[in-house]
This record gives C-alpha cells, sequence and structure tokens, in this order.
C-alpha cells in the first residue's frame, strides 16, 4: 500500500478510469475507489476505512455536484482535501469551489506532472495553485477588500449627508455635537475609504451611491 489514498468523484466512467489509472502510477498514490456523484461519495464515506486522504473532485455531476459535496467535506470530514479537477474555466465557478473547500483547482487537459505535483504539494503544505487560479485569487481577494472598505459607518453616512449641504465643517461638527478635530478624523476616513482628495469628491460619491439626493 502507498504513502496516500485518493478517491475520484466523475460521473464519466471511462474518464474516471483514466485518471484513476494515472494517479495510481504515481509513486506515492493509491486509488481507493470511483464515485459517480457527491451523494455516492457521501455513503461511501460512513465506513471510515473508505475515507481517503484526497479527493479528486469533478464541478459539473448529477445529484449531488462538486460545490455541494466539498461543502459538505468542509463541513464533516475536515481532514479531507479536495482537489477540483474539471472542464470548468469559469472564475465564478473556480471562486465557488475554492470557498467550498477545495485545496486546489485543475482542468482535465492538465499535464501529468502538474497533477502529480498537485497531489503532493497539497499532502505537504495544504493546497496548490497554478498561477491562473492565484491571479484569481488575488484580484477576488482585492476586490472584496475595497468592497469591505467602503461600508460606511451610520455616524459616518450622517457627516457625509451634511457634507452635501452648505455648512462649513465647523458648522457640522456643531450640529454633530463633536469636536472639529473628531470632523477632520471622519473627513481624512473617507478620504481614504472612498479614495477621493476633496470634499467634492465626496459630495459626488454621495449623489451617486443615493446617500444624499439632490
Amino acid at each position: 500500500m502507498k504513502a496516500h489514498r485518493v478517491v475520484i468523484v466523475e460521473d464519466h466512467i471511462l474518464l474516471s478510469q483514466a485518471i484513476s489509472a494515472l494517479v495510481s502510477s504515481f509513486e506515492h498514490f493509491d486509488v481507493l475507489y470511483l464515485c459517480k456523484n457527491g451523494k455516492e461519495l457521501v455513503t461511501k464515506l460512513k465506513t471510515p476505512e473508505n475515507i481517503p486522504d484526497i479527493v479528486l473532485m469533478d464541478v459539473n455531476m448529477p445529484i449531488m455536484n462538486g460545490i455541494e459535496t466539498t461543502q459538505y467535506l468542509k463541513e464533516h470530514y475536515p481532514n479531507v482535501k479536495v482537489i477540483a479537477l474539471s472542464v470548468e474555466e469559469e472564475e465564478d465557478t473556480i471562486i465557488k469551489m475554492l470557498r467550498a473547500g477545495a485545496k486546489g483547482y485543475l482542468l482535465k487537459d492538465v499535464e501529468k506532472s502538474i497533477l502529480e505535483t498537485a497531489l503532493n504539494e497539497v499532502i505537504s503544505q495544504g493546497y496548490y495553485h497554478t498561477k491562473d487560479v492565484s491571479n484569481i485569487l488575488v484580484n477576488t481577494l482585492s476586490e472584496e477588500y475595497k468592497s469591505s472598505k467602503n461600508v460606511l459607518k451610520e455616524r459616518e453616512l450622517e457627516f457625509l449627508k451634511l457634507l452635501c449641504t452648505e455648512l462649513t465643517y465647523k458648522e457640522i461638527a456643531d450640529k454633530m455635537f463633536l469636536s472639529p478635530k473628531t470632523i477632520d478624523g471622519y473627513r481624512d476616513a473617507l478620504f481614504s475609504k472612498l479614495e477621493v482628495k476633496n470634499r467634492i469628491g465626496l459630495v459626488v460619491y454621495a449623489i451617486k451611491h443615493k446617500i444624499f439626493k439632490v
């Protein structure tokens, strides 16, 4: 018996058998069994001897797809590592699969050497990402960071609305029962959060996002 056990979840039987033969040829990996969908895998896992180290998971499958199955494994078998092996190249699908808990995402036309590297890296490092997938992750995290930055607090929204009037900063401070220094802090924080440089930029943002109605 080799060091690490792999299960393949793939609804195309011939392809599943071909992947199995390929994985079995790798030095450190054995294939335990094949499944046609996620539901079949979940049933198999109820027997402790059937729990693998890695699951090579297709995404589009009947009955229980790869995203649903990966989420299930994350919740019930957190030590089982999933590598997606799919024809799906859409960024949205890749992100959903990774968020569900997949430790890697490979396309089915991947080179034999990359598949073996991915299996080894997931065992040793806990994950494996190709350059393309890494770029998708970086871009997604960047967008999410920007979105999180733009979530405004209640007092910031109040300040932003008053900013759209003819009131001076000192008058806004009086109206909000705050010191001018605190108001300056709100202004500078919004400059940074919303990536604008002046009061006009803040007003334009407030109107554009319907925080203030003209």
